[in-house]
C-alpha cells in the first residue's frame, strides 16, 4: 500500500504506531495520540464469497489503487497521488508505476503489531543461536546488522459450513502365528494381516477463518510456519496502525485465494472421514461434500523481516509480530559440519580400538 504520512498535532514530525498499544507517538517531541476505538462487530462482519467471486461488491468494500508488480520479488507496490516511481519495500528495486488504476478489495481487519522491532530482533538472534552448524559470523551479523522491516502482509480467511457423504473400506488388524526354520531351529513368529470391510457414512465440519497467504513476495511455507495466529485481536481496519510501517497489497486473487482455502478444507474432510471410519487403515474411495454458508475476509497480519548477506548469499528471516515465532533459510556452516563429523569419526576410532584391546 501507498506510504502515508501521520504528522504530528504538536511539531509536525511523523506520528509512528506503538507495538502492544493502540496509540501513535511522535519520537521528535514525544507526543501520544490514541487511536479511537471502533465498534468490532459489524466492521469485521464476513463477506458473501459469491458476491466477492462475481465482483458484486459495495463501493465501501472496495478501492482504487494505482499499482505494478514489482519486477524482482513479485510484490505488489501502489502508487499514491501523482506518485510515478518508488522504491519495492521488500527489496528496494525501482518500480515506476504503468497507467491507468486497479479496484482491488479494502482490508476489512488488521492485527496490530505486538512485537518492537528489538523484541523482533531478540526473538531472531535467539533462533538463530539455537540453530545447530548455523556460522558464526551469520549470527554476529544479524545482531550488529540493520533494523527489521515491519510488514502488514495480506491474507484472506474462509469460513464454510460442509456437510459430507463417503464411501470407503476399513482395514482392521489380526495377527497369526507362522512357523519357519532359521540356522537349523524351528522357531515362530507373528504376521500382520488387514481385513477389509466396506465403510460409508457422513461427517459435519465448520470451517472459521481458515487462512490463505494473498502474497507471492514470501514462500508459503515460510508465512504457514508462523502459526498460529490469535484472530481474536483483530481490529477493524485503520490507517493508522500502519503508521511507520509498510502494508503490502494482495497479488494473490481471491478465487485462488478460496481455490487454495478449499485444498486446506478438503484435507480436514478427509481427515474426518478416516477417523470416522476408524479401523487401523482406512481406504477413502469417494466424498462428497456440500458447501454452504461460505463468506471471505481481507486482513492484514504483521510481520517483522530482515534479509542479511553473508558470504556472497542472501538469508531471509521473518518473525511473527505478534507472538515472536521465526521462520527463515536455514544457514549452515561447513566449518561446524566439518569438525563434528571429525569428532564421531574420532570417537568412533577410540570405540573400535578399545573394543580391539578387551
Amino acid at each position: 500500500m501507498p506510504d502515508q504520512h501521520w504528522p504530528c498535532a504538536q511539531c509536525g514530525a511523523d506520528l509512528r504506531f506503538v507495538p502492544g498499544a493502540t496509540e501513535l507517538k511522535c519520537d521528535h517531541c514525544g507526543h501520544i495520540q490514541p487511536i479511537p476505538a471502533r465498534p468490532k462487530a459489524r466492521a469485521l462482519g464476513e463477506i458473501a464469497l459469491s458476491r466477492g467471486l462475481a465482483d458484486d461488491l459495495t463501493e465501501a468494500q472496495t478501492q482504487s489503487v494505482q499499482s505494478t508488480p514489482c519486477p524482482n520479488c513479485g510484490a505488489l507496490v501502489e502508487f499514491k497521488g501523482a506518485e510515478h516511481a518508488t522504491r519495492c519495500p521488500f527489496c528496494a528495486t525501482p518500480v515506476v508505476t504503468t497507467t491507468g488504476e486497479t479496484r482491488k478489495i479494502k482490508p476489512q481487519a488488521v492485527l496490530p503489531f505486538v512485537l518492537s522491532e528489538a523484541q523482533a530482533r531478540q526473538a531472531m538472534t535467539d533462533w538463530l543461536g539455537s540453530l545447530w552448524f548455523a556460522p558464526n559470523g551469520l549470527q554476529e551479523y544479524a545482531r550488529k546488522g540493520r533494523a527489521l522491516s515491519g510488514l502488514y502482509v495480506p491474507y484472506w480467511t474462509f469460513d464454510a459450513d460442509t456437510r459430507s457423504s463417503y464411501r470407503g473400506a476399513r482395514g482392521d488388524h489380526y495377527y497369526t502365528t507362522e512357523t519357519y526354520v532359521s540356522d537349523g531351529k524351528t522357531r515362530t513368529r507373528q504376521v500382520q494381516h488387514t481385513r477389509w470391510s466396506a465403510a460409508s457414512g457422513r461427517v459435519a465440519r465448520d470451517f472459521d477463518d481458515v487462512l490463505v497467504l494473498a502474497s507471492q513476495s514470501l514462500p508459503r511455507d515460510y508465512t504457514d510456519a508462523l502459526a498460529p495466529w490469535d484472530l481474536s485481536a483483530l481490529e477493524p481496519y485503520d490507517a493508522d496502525y500502519l503508521a511507520g510501517f509498510t502494508a503490502e497489497g494482495y497479488t494473490v486473487p481471491l478465487a485462488d485465494g478460496h481455490a487454495i482455502g478449499r485444498e486446506v478444507m478438503e484435507g480436514v474432510i478427509e481427515r474426518d472421514v478416516r477417523r470416522d471410519i476408524g479401523g487401523d487403515e482406512q481406504r477413502v474411495d469417494h466424498v462428497d461434500t456440500d458447501w454452504s454458508a461460505e463468506t471471505f475476509k481481507h486482513i492484514l497480519l504483521p510481520i517483522w523481516m530482515a534479509a542479511y548477506r553473508y558470504n556472497g548469499r542472501a538469508y531471509r528471516f521473518v518473525v511473527n509480530g505478534q507472538t515472536g515465532k521465526v521462520q527463515g533459510e536455514r544457514p549452515w556452516s561447513k566449518w561446524k559440519i566439518a569438525f563434528a563429523v571429525l569428532l564421531v569419526l574420532i570417537a568412533a576410532g577410540v570405540f573400535f580400538a578399545l573394543n580391539q584391546n578387551r
